[in-house]
């Protein structure tokens, strides 16, 4: 039962950002909203088989393994992503979200050892939330930043494409990555203030590179924010910074955990 949740959440998937990508590179296509539709419909049934497997396979606790935890991230991602698209259409989001959690779901359910949810207190879990929900948000960012930077440069060079045509104004898609930086921004500082609240030795030797990394993340993003305040910061200043931002942010949340336990092989908290 747990294998053919998984199959059915990657076939899913994969058939929705199919749909998705469609209208970005047949020219001849003219209604990319009737195959945006059936689209998400299907990736939100994706959605939930994949959070059914979740639950089932890790037996209903946050499993922080390493690829358990970027199948949970990738859930929650691919969610976020049907949200946004319910306010602000980006089809193009769903092609890059999409096919990333079918291919975490496949290795996490049928290549990953198998590993055994760690107990946390509840204060434990809400720090983990949180940073997960924050990791998710930027991680559609920095999406949505790859996204920009195809587009400003297409646009640069008259490069002008059905795909281009699929994809929102440049200033609305510049507005829906200043926005998911904000939340994520947001979250991110409440990831930090209840690590400090409830985390022991928040700097002690195994949990110092996460500590360190993700307030240097914290620091790049917030930059980010106040150059956008004050000086208006667009364009390829916000794309580079957001990338940088997601990178270390990555590194603090997924670089020992692959060191460890992919490369090693040690169990890690």
């Amino acid at each position: 039962m747990f294998a053919a949740l998984a199959i059915f959440a990657i076939v899913c998937y994969l058939l929705a950002s199919g749909l998705l990508a469609w209208p970005l590179f047949d020219s001849r296509s003219t209604a990319p909203i009737k195959l945006a539709r059936p689209a998400l419909v299907i990736a939100t049934l994706a959605v939930l088989a994949h959070a059914a497997w979740l639950l089932a396979a890790h037996r209903g606790a946050l499993d922080l393994h390493f690829f358990a935890a970027l199948s949970l991230v990738a859930c929650v991602v691919s969610a976020l992503t049907l949200v946004v698209n319910l306010t602000r259409p980006v089809m193009a989001l769903g092609v890059i979200v999409f096919p990333l959690s079918a291919l975490l779901l496949l290795i996490d359910s049928f290549f990953a050892p198998a590993t055994m949810p760690i107990a946390m207190d509840w204060h434990i879990k809400l720090h983990v939330t949180v940073a997960l929900l924050a990791f998710s948000v930027l991680s559609i960012a920095a999406a949505m930043a790859i996204l920009l930077a195809i587009q400003e440069k297409a646009l640069r060079h008259r490069h002008i494409g059905p795909w281009l045509s699929a994809l929102p104004p440049l200033t609305l898609t510049e507005s829906l990555l200043f926005r998911l930086i904000g939340a994520g921004f947001a979250l991110l500082t409440i990831a930090l203030l209840t690590g400090i609240l409830f985390v022991n030795n928040l700097f002690g030797q195994h949990l110092v590179h996460k500590t360190v990394l993700s307030i240097i993340a914290w620091l790049v993003f917030g930059a980010l924010l106040y150059g956008r305040w004050k000086h208006g910061w667009r364009g390829r200043s916000a794309v580079n910074l957001t990338l940088i931002g997601m990178s270390v942010l990555v590194l603090a949340f997924f670089g020992s955990k692959f060191v460890l336990e992919v490369i090693l092989h040690r169990a890690v908290d």
